[in-house]
């Protein structure tokens, strides 16, 4: 884990191809061949990182869906979780999605999608919760919401200089307290007015 960690900071800070492993193990302070002994190669390195960042994230979906509220705290609470995950986790989201757009070299990121794929069945389970309970449309397209979330936030964070002038955003803690507080109610509205039917 001490070296996943040092990767996933200087893969941040320099980007996976301009890190090396001997970078690694220099920041790391361990042997060069402890990198080759756990994981082989720094491709393996970053498929490992992607893994033990995505894999508690289950485990949290899976415990909300048992949680004895109704599906729209279900979904309120489903949407706290990824907005305080791509918080925590930004660097390694950034990673991931540089690696999935550009297809330069040969990650195996079958196992990162095997687990998305179980995530979304949690996401239909509190959906699919909602609607024989009336509260939620029939006619929802489970697949868009993750990407409506993601892409709002990530759109936010990416445009920050524009948002901090249009909203006098001048300091980290205004940034990140409005992306807390009203961004992630603006993004509840918004799948909320996905979900829910017209007349509601």
């Amino acid at each position: 884990m001490h070296i996943l960690q040092v990767a996933e900071q200087l893969f941040a800070e320099k980007g996976f191809d301009g890190t090396s492993v001997r970078d690694i193990v220099k920041v790391a302070k361990i042997n060069i061949a402890m990198v080759s002994y756990y994981f082989g190669s720094k491709e393996k390195m970053l498929e490992a990182l992607i893994i033990s960042r995505i894999s508690d994230l289950k485990i949290q979906l899976e415990n909300l869906t048992k949680e004895p509220i109704n599906p729209m705290q279900k979904l309120d609470k489903l949407i706290d979780l990824y907005i305080a995950r791509m918080q925590k986790n930004r660097c390694i989201y950034q990673i991931v999605h540089f690696e999935l757009s550009n297809k330069k070299r040969e990650v195996n990121l079958k196992s990162f999608t095997e687990v998305k794929k179980k995530n979304f069945e949690f996401l239909r389970e509190i959906i699919n919760d909602g609607q024989e309970k009336g509260v939620f449309r029939n006619d929802v397209n489970i697949y868009l919401i993750p990407p409506t979330i993601l892409g709002t936030y990530f759109h936010f964070r990416m445009n920050r200089p524009l948002y901090e002038e249009l909203l006098g955003l001048d300091t980290d803690e205004a940034f990140e307290d409005y992306i807390k507080n009203d961004l992630s109610a603006h993004i509840k509205q918004t799948i909320k007015a996905l979900l829910t039917h017209e007349n509601q």
